[in-house]
């Protein structure tokens, strides 16, 4: 039996972990799937946005605790080598060339919470919760919590996140820039699959160029974010769909790209 549900519709990817009976923890086997799941969106070049969610009225409460007290034997390099191979996979989601859509509902817990960090783009609901919970199990964050937590809230809170192992409260999350948006568990998915669905009609070079910017802007100097932005515009305006966007523009036509409003 699945533990992921991955479908492609009208060139817009979901990815929904689907373990409810366990708070759709993140086994070995339910990361399996997320790789090949991973492997066909990098493939498919059709794909213009990826949308994160969980089933069952949460999005993920974490790593599967059975499964880490099983494996205790591992020892010191046996857990270096898995967090490697999870690694490649989770590198490929934080540098996906194409935009990613977290939509987030009750627990998102540990692993859970650094798995929506990975997404450009958090939505949550009023009952969403979120817990660094590692330093209750005598862990550490993972699953790239390190690089992109500290990179929305500051080093000092993420400390004070990470540390306290404390619950963030949906509006919290809201407040210190960890959710972008807030909707009721009937509008929740709906809003992520037309944000998500807005960039079918994206420069997909645009896109991909501002994502890559940005990933490294906080790592760069002002004339290496310069030099970026020089090349990344030199590719941009050579792309059909600039060109046609400014026709239309010519034209009073209204633009492909519209980013959705609010219901």
């Amino acid at each position: 039996m699945k533990l992921t549900q991955f479908e492609v519709n009208n060139q817009v990817a979901t990815l929904t972990l689907d373990s409810p009976s366990n708070r759709n923890a993140l086994s070995v086997t339910m990361r399996d799937e997320i790789v090949d799941a991973m492997a066909q969106v990098r493939e498919d070049r059709s794909i213009r946005a990826l949308v994160l969610a969980g089933a069952g009225g949460h999005f993920s409460g974490g790593g599967d605790l059975r499964g880490i007290a099983a494996s205790a034997d591992l020892g010191n390099q046996g857990w270096r080598d898995r967090f490697h191979d999870l690694h490649h996979w989770l590198q490929d989601l934080l540098t996906l060339d194409r935009p990613v859509i977290a939509a987030v509902d009750g627990v998102a817990y540990g692993a859970g919470f650094s798995f929506a960090l990975a997404a450009d783009f958090v939505l949550a609901t009023p009952k969403a919760r979120f817990c660094m919970s590692f330093m209750r199990v005598g862990l550490v964050p993972d699953f790239g919590a390190f690089h992109t937590l500290p990179r929305i809230v500051g080093v000092q809170r993420a400390k004070e996140i990470m540390l306290s192992a404390r619950e963030v409260s949906a509006s919290e999350a809201l407040q210190l820039g960890i959710v972008m948006e807030l909707h009721e568990p009937d509008a929740l998915m709906a809003r992520a699959q037309a944000l998500a669905a807005s960039f079918v009609n994206a420069s997909p070079v645009a896109v991909s160029l501002v994502k890559r910017a940005l990933g490294g802007a906080l790592g760069a100097d002002l004339p290496a974010m310069l030099d970026i932005e020089s090349n990344a515009q030199a590719i941009a305006a050579c792309t059909k769909e600039h060109s046609i966007a400014v026709n239309r523009f010519l034209n009073k036509e209204p633009a492909l790209f519209q980013w959705p409003t609010k219901a």
